[in-house]
């Protein structure tokens, strides 16, 4: 794929997003260098990994691949003998770990469920726990290894330390003998590994030994002296052995396995997981230039933002030609198909409903944007026209050819003719092109030419506003008339200018004004359509629950009636059995008339019971006949279904349902429901709740507004306040007192604690002075 391309639909871009999703440095390494491939299997596979990696995200969420450490240096090291320092070993450690986590995220949590793509991988990961768990107990820390790595080992570092200890001696016997008027501190050094003494430069010959180094003025050198060289060399004998115990050479094939399916794991998920960020969908792939997008959207634009749009090519078109006023939109439409096109065949899910189409080209060539060359003297018609040349010596059926204002830059008359004739070309040679415009000369091409479609960015002419909608199938006005009369200009001036327009052009914008306008009125009666199709849709299946639930009902009801008339067919027969084996005694044995008379009065009286519950089974059900005229707020009322009496405090519906207030409890019931109740009544000149100057009271009016506990225990004044205090909540007393007296507290205290549990007591508070003072509580009630 052309490197332009790439750059000018910036995909490079949709790569740094992607990379930031990679947890391992070679995993990033992989996703900066992902390019689109050309070869469906290849793109499918990618695909299919992709999609099976965000179905995990969705279950088990994401997992880091930070642990695959870049340890191929090491690999090398070990594949040609060498031996591995402590922090390499470390990141062995470290992968090998991180391998674990990864396995056990990769294994399915039911055991029928079904594999997917990604399994090869993740079963091949192979932990070698022992080896990571032998690693992080022998390495005490990035410094040191620890003795009891290996019996070995151990012997190694008990043979150094000897070593060491005899160095020592020696080089002390010296320091503190012969040499000791030559050295410039009696003290023992180390120089490159090796055991050193000062020596003062002028007695550099008095100190046979291999000079190490030597102090910045010169006037100290490091001298090995002859007696420990062999010494010396012994500890790095003994070093490099320590060196060769601690390898990991064996499973050098194994750690390499690991790293590479790693990093390919980290590769994939990277993309999933810019897919669920994107809320992409897997495209299918097709080899016949076949393009079909649904509700896409430009994955580098705001998700709350962007406007997806529909895109249709290679289908019964190969040529789409998009018409519109500037700031429409037609650009972002030509970028979203092309970079669609190249994430898709880069393995990466494209942010657009399921199931959406895209070909497979070879090449997507895309001129888009102010291609004007300061640096090569060139104008913006002349870079474009060079982009141009180069596309068609090039393209071919595998090719996705995008051009942004094609013609623009140079005299209206000539750019409409050669966009005409390039587009032409193209199309007479089956190359998949989108081509944005302004001339309406391309829009009467598209209209009278086979295999090409006309398209445009819908505009708002009231608001001034592109919706950025991509509509297929009708050409775009450029609105310029309307647009400037909206913002001001003088209607004069612009019938000077529809004057230099031909009548011909006139017309077919005309043409176009009545096509969009019609366009708008289609748009609004389908999706009213939509609508009531989906109300009627809605009923359908609502009259079929309706009518599954009757006859569930009806079946029922005839169940339980047939169940009923057998059980009294049976008992009928068993009466009838009996009563001829009574007949049958009174003719043979001594039965008497009077114990005959006593069964068949029992009998009788049996079947006047079952008459007397079949007449009140069918008695018509009780109403109240009362009409909504009746009725008024306030007026007391029973429920005839509840039994209970209470107040109308609402009026009738439409469909003759009111509320009712009965005590704490407010029901919705209907009229016929419903009897008047007479009340007493107290008639007064400031009294007109009902109009007439009548107050109607209820029986829970008469309760007292102060209860007397004096001389009683806890209990049986807790009883009592009880059935009190509900009474005249009930009859919407707005407080009550409390008299429970002073005595010794515990009734007032019993009380107190007893008022707190109750939800319906607003406050409660000890009488003043004069009005009971202690022995008083006043309780209010909530409203």
């Amino acid at each position: 794929m052309n490197q332009k391309a790439l750059q000018t639909l910036e995909f490079d871009k949709i790569i740094e997003q992607l990379t930031t999703y990679a947890s391992s440095p070679m995993g990033q390494k992989l996703c900066r260098d992902l390019h689109p491939s050309s070869d469906i299997v290849e793109i499918t596979h990618m695909q299919t990994e992709t999609h099976d990696a965000l179905n995990r995200l969705f279950k088990k969420g994401h997992i880091s691949f930070g642990g695959a450490k870049d340890i191929r240096g090491s690999l090398e090291r070990l594949e040609i003998g060498s031996s591995l320092n402590i922090p390499e070993l470390l990141q062995v450690a470290g992968l090998l770990e991180n391998t674990a986590r990864v396995k056990s995220y990769g294994r399915h949590e039911n055991a029928d469920t079904a594999g997917d793509s990604l399994d090869i991988l993740f079963d091949s990961l192979e932990p070698l726990t022992p080896l990571s768990t032998e690693i992080r107990r022998c390495i005490v820390s990035e410094d040191e290894v620890s003795d009891d790595a290996s019996p070995t080992l151990k012997q190694i570092r008990r043979s150094i330390r000897a070593a060491g200890d005899k160095i020592h001696t020696q080089l002390n016997s010296l320091v503190n003998g012969s040499y000791r008027t030559y050295l410039q501190d009696a003290v023992i050094t180390m120089r490159d590994g090796r055991y050193c003494i000062p020596v003062k430069s002028e007695y550099k010959s008095q100190v046979p030994g291999m000079i190490h180094d030597q102090s910045s003025t010169g006037s100290t050198i490091f001298v090995e002296p002859m007696a420990v060289v062999k010494l010396n060399n012994d500890i790095r004998e003994l070093e490099l052995k320590e060196e060769e115990e601690i390898q990991v050479a064996e499973h050098l094939e194994t750690l390499r396995y690991n790293l590479e399916n790693m990093v390919a794991l980290d590769f994939i998920f990277a993309r999933a997981s810019l897919a669920m960020e994107q809320n992409a969908n897997q495209p299918i792939f097709n080899t016949e230039g076949k393009i079909h997008l649904r509700k896409a959207r430009h994955p580098l634009i705001d998700k709350k933002k962007v406007v997806p749009i529909d895109v249709t090519l290679g289908e019964d078109f190969d040529l789409l030609i998009v018409t519109g006023p500037n700031t429409g939109g037609k650009t972002v439409s030509l970028k979203t198909v092309g970079l669609l096109t190249l994430m898709g065949q880069s393995g990466l899910h494209i942010p657009a409903l399921d199931r959406c189409s895209l070909a497979v080209f070879d090449e997507v060539y895309a001129d888009i944007g102010d291609e004007q060359s300061i640096e090569q003297s060139l104008s913006t018609f002349s870079s474009h026209m060079t982009n141009v040349v180069s596309f068609l010596s090039k393209a071919d059926p595998n090719s996705l050819v995008l051009f942004d204002e094609l013609g623009a830059g140079t005299d209206p008359t000539e750019g409409a003719a050669l966009a005409i004739a390039i587009l032409s070309s193209l199309h007479e040679q089956g190359i998949r092109t989108m081509a944005t415009t302004h001339y309406s000369e391309l829009k009467i091409y598209a209209l009278s030419t086979p295999g090409v479609e006309n398209a445009c960015c819908e505009f708002d002419v009231e608001t001034l506003s592109p919706t950025y909608r991509l509509l297929i199938g009708v050409p775009g006005k450029s609105n310029a008339f309307a647009i400037s009369s909206k913002l001001g200009l003088p209607d004069y001036i612009i019938e000077k200018a529809k004057e230099q327009i031909s009548e011909q052009d006139e017309s077919f914008e005309d043409v176009l004004t009545t096509l969009e306008q019609n366009r708008i009125t289609m748009e609004k009666e389908q999706e009213e359509l939509r609508r009531y199709r989906e109300e009627v849709q809605e009923l359908k299946t609502r009259l079929a629950k309706e009518r599954e639930r009757l006859d569930e009902r009806r079946d029922k009801i005839i169940a339980q009636a047939s169940e009923k008339a057998e059980a009294i067919l049976r008992e009928a027969k068993d009466y009838a059995d009996q009563t001829m084996r009574d007949f049958q005694k009174f003719g043979k044995e001594n039965v008497s008339v009077s114990e005959m008379e006593k069964k068949r009065t029992a009998l009788r009286e049996k079947m006047e019971r079952m008459e007397k519950k079949k007449a009140k089974a069918e008695q018509p059900k009780r109403t109240g006949n009362l009409k909504p005229s009746d009725l008024s707020l306030g007026d007391s009322v029973k429920v005839l279904s509840m039994n209970l009496k209470g107040t109308v405090s609402s009026k009738p519906d439409s469909k003759g349902f009111l509320f009712v207030q009965m005590g704490i409890m407010r029901s919705k019931v209907h009229i016929s429901d419903l009897v008047l109740v007479d009340e007493p009544v107290i008639t007064g000149p400031s009294l007109s709740k009902t109009g007439t100057g009548k107050l109607k009271l209820s029986k829970s009016a008469s309760i007292s507004t102060e209860i007397n506990l004096l001389g009683k225990t806890v209990d049986e004044a807790i009883a009592e306040l009880d059935k009190y205090l509900d009474d005249a909540y009930l009859a919407h007393l707005p407080s009550v007192r409390v008299v429970h007296g002073k005595g010794t507290g515990a009734l007032r205290k019993g009380v107190h604690n007893y008022l707190r549990r109750l939800k319906y007591v607003s406050e409660f508070h000890l009488a003043e002075f004069g009005e009971g003072d202690a022995g008083v509580t006043i309780v209010t009630f909530k409203k």
